[in-house]
């Protein structure tokens, strides 16, 4: 028998002991026995035979084998012991047979521990195998608040669900956002066909990551998937070559260098007026554009169906007349599913748009996708809270409107009851409505706010406006030309006309102009790489993008002290929010004695003291609703409390 090999791994054996000892690290196997000593254990459970992945074996069950290997089970004792000789046999076994018997291993936190086996297991990883068979028995854990307890909770469910034990995350909330992505809720869902298309396309994405480096990294291949399916379609990837999934993982490899830190968002308050000046190299020689600068606008909707869409296509108008010859515009309506999104965004790319602006939450996916494929092009999409480095996302500081809203409201209304109606408990929706009624506090301390939200499913639509009589609502921003009801902004719910005593509007138009006029004047940047952050555009009345306009029949002193107050706000003299008060499930109170962070205030997800209502779970809500939610909804709906 040829015990070179032996004497070969005998020789990693001792590198990785060195290694882990000049390191300060333990360099043997680890005991399990010896780590469940400060665990309180849960339960056992017999799994029955399992194919157990190598590279999840971290040690043995009991001490009585540490000292024969290293920490990454190469032998540590001599080759002149009967143990390299029973070691050697095994392995010229395997290459004759191979290793059908199963090994006996316990399994914590999805690492195995082996009972017995231990040299099938070095021989089996010198061979470069993927796994081994194995009679496991599975220790559970106590439930606790440790990151790593609320992981090993995940797995289970999502084990429950799969059967899959290769899978291994470091982040919370990971294995249910993985489910999600495959679309499997339950057993029945993992079929053995939705099993194997599943294996394939992890087998074939750990390849290609593990050829470009990621074992040096400091996520797991599953960390790595998890943000890859994030940007990219899971029903693709079976159609994809090796050659496309290396490309696609390059253009996203920042991503899994810098995790799990994602970039800073830095807001960006206000246009820069430097930002929208022709670039002084511009000036002095004389450049001529030789053609119009080509601008898509994908909206979800359309005209027709959604003020939203006729907002946007306003201010498209607006950027068309401003900029004259030097734009070109492009419109592509009902982008409202995924054939529908990529068939939109493939036309507005072979009709050579440079700059795609998608007016849509519900976008942004679709938008990052193209983003990554076309790198050259700009991308900018109409939602908040985004930390993409591949687009820029635009939106406006609403709540200054609504807090103005809600001054008017307490000033007008005869009784203290006011309503106001929420279209989804969104990134800043829920800052708006917390604003409204602070504006409404202000000026009348007794007042309280009734809230109702247009796209429940449930029984609790009506509940709460039902059998309250209130004298003023806030509704829609907006109309479309042709909805059956012209109610919107501030009205009066008993009044025999339709007028709206004041509203709150959106002037996109200053947005796409200025933003344009950058990105042809060469000063529009994305993200400053320099410091990991990427730049989002948040803009408030100060801009011209939001504005509150007063009914004409409003007393005069009323209306100004309605503009006191926006100048107060465009100055940053005045903040809405400050020595505001505001409740957490309706059980305390806590005093904001400090200014709200701009993070703060986008990922509210509680209501003021004033306001009488909730913010619905992501069960309650309409499908549409569901969807934009999904993308941009509060942390509170993401889940069942």
């Amino acid at each position: 028998m040829d015990i070179g090999v032996y004497e070969k791994v005998y020789k990693l054996g001792m590198k990785e002991y060195r290694n882990k000892t000049l390191k300060g690290e333990w360099p043997y196997l680890w005991v399990l026995d010896a780590i469940l000593s400060h665990v309180d254990v849960a339960k056992e459970e017999y799994l029955g035979l399992v194919d157990i992945p190598l590279d999840q074996i971290r040690g043995t069950k009991t001490e009585g084998r540490t000292n024969a290997f290293a920490a990454n089970f190469m032998p540590l004792l001599p080759s002149d012991s009967e143990f390299a000789y029973k070691w050697a046999q095994l392995y010229e076994s395997h290459l004759e047979e191979g290793i059908h018997e199963p090994i006996k291993a316990y399994e914590f936190l999805n690492q195995f521990y082996v009972l017995e086996g231990n040299k099938r297991v070095s021989v089996l990883k010198v061979c470069n195998a993927v796994s081994v068979p194995g009679t496991v028995t599975r220790i559970i854990p106590k439930k606790d608040d440790s990151d790593e307890n609320k992981i090993y909770y995940e797995f289970l469910d999502f084990y429950e669900k799969t059967k899959v034990n290769y899978i291994n995350f470091s982040q919370v909330g990971s294995y249910p956002a993985l489910l999600e992505k495959i679309r499997v809720g339950s057993e029945e869902d993992f079929t053995d066909e939705v099993k194997e298309r599943f294996k394939s396309a992890y087998a074939k994405f750990s390849s290609v990551f593990k050829k470009k480096g990621g074992e040096k990294l400091s996520l797991t291949v599953a960390d790595a998937f998890l943000l890859y399916l994030g940007l990219h379609s899971y029903d693709e990837m079976e159609e994809k070559t090796a050659d496309e999934l290396q490309k696609e993982v390059e253009q996203i490899w920042n991503d899994f260098v810098y995790f799990p830190n994602k970039p800073e968002v830095k807001l960006i308050m206000d246009a820069d007026p430097a930002a929208t000046k022709q670039n002084i190299v511009k000036k002095i020689l004389p450049i001529t554009q030789s053609a119009p600068v080509k601008v898509a606008f994908i909206h979800s909707k359309t005209v027709e169906t959604s003020s939203w869409t006729y907002g946007h296509d306003l201010g498209a108008n607006h950027l068309e007349e401003a900029l004259d010859y030097n734009v070109e515009i492009s419109s592509y309506f009902g982008a409202d599913s995924q054939e529908d999104e990529m068939e939109c965004f493939e036309r507005a790319i072979v009709d050579g748009n440079t700059i795609i602006f998608s007016t849509s939450a519900k976008l942004v996916g679709t938008s990052m996708k193209y983003a990554l494929d076309y790198p050259k092009l700009h991308f900018l999409n109409c939602s908040l809270n985004t930390n993409s480095r591949y687009i820029r996302t635009y939106y406006g500081r609403l709540y200054e409107a609504k807090f103005l809203m809600g001054a008017l409201a307490g000033v007008l209304s005869p009784t203290d009851r006011v309503g106001y109606l929420a279209d989804y408990p969104i990134y800043g929706g829920i800052a708006n409505i917390n604003a409204f009624a602070l504006g409404a506090k202000m000026v009348n301390p007794n007042i309280k706010v009734y809230l109702k939200w247009a796209h429940l499913n449930s029984e609790r639509q009506n509940e709460l406006l039902r059998d309250v009589d209130v004298s003023l609502v806030s509704g829609r921003d907006f109309i479309r030309p042709e909805a059956d009801s012209q109610r919107f902004g501030l009205y009066d719910p008993h009044a025999e006309g339709q007028d709206s005593l004041a509203m709150a509007v959106w002037d996109w138009g200053v947005y796409y102009e200025k933003t344009v006029a950058s990105i042809i004047n060469g000063n529009f940047k994305q993200e400053d790489e320099s410091k990991n952050e990427v730049l989002n555009d948040w803009w408030g009345m100060n801009s011209g993008l939001i504005d509150v306009i007063c009914s004409k029949t409003l007393p005069p002193d009323t209306v100004r002290l309605i503009n006191l107050l926006k100048k107060g706000i465009c100055s940053g003299e005045f903040d809405p929010f400050a020595g505001m008060r505001y409740t957490k499930d309706g059980t305390h109170y806590i005093k904001v004695t400090d200014r709200l962070t701009s993070e703060q205030i986008i990922t509210m997800d509680w209501l003021a003291e004033n306001v009488i209502g909730f913010i619905p779970t992501m069960e309650e809500l309409t499908e549409d609703a569901k969807n934009i939610v999904q993308v941009i909804g509060v942390s509170k709906v993401k889940k069942e409390d």
